[in-house]
């Protein structure tokens, strides 16, 4: 994985985190909770914040999948990972 694509999301996630808390809140996380706090979160942003953690998110999920590509086909060049790519996500909208 691209590691500005990760430190990217955790540099995100941290400046979440502090923003959304204070230091007197002391709240209990669960996944139901973080589900809601994230909720509260994208409710809050306007749409072109919205569509830009889109865009990151394919853009992640696109570079999970070239690894994934790069390790099932070692010899693969990057014009070939990038066909394999394309045809993986012909295949996904046909779903």
């Amino acid at each position: 994985m691209d590691t500005s694509i990760a430190l990217e999301k955790e540099e995100m996630s941290e400046t979440i985190l502090k923003s959304e808390t204070t230091p007197h809140e002391k709240k209990e996380m669960n996944p139901e909770t973080a589900l809601e706090k994230q909720i509260e979160i994208y409710r809050r942003m306007n749409g072109e914040e919205r569509l830009l953690i889109g865009l990151r998110l394919h853009e992640l999920s696109c570079e999970i999948a070239r690894d994934g590509i790069r390790a099932q086909f070692p010899t693969a060049n990057s014009m070939q990972v990038e066909e394999k790519l394309k045809e993986r996500l012909r295949l996904a909208y046909e779903l």
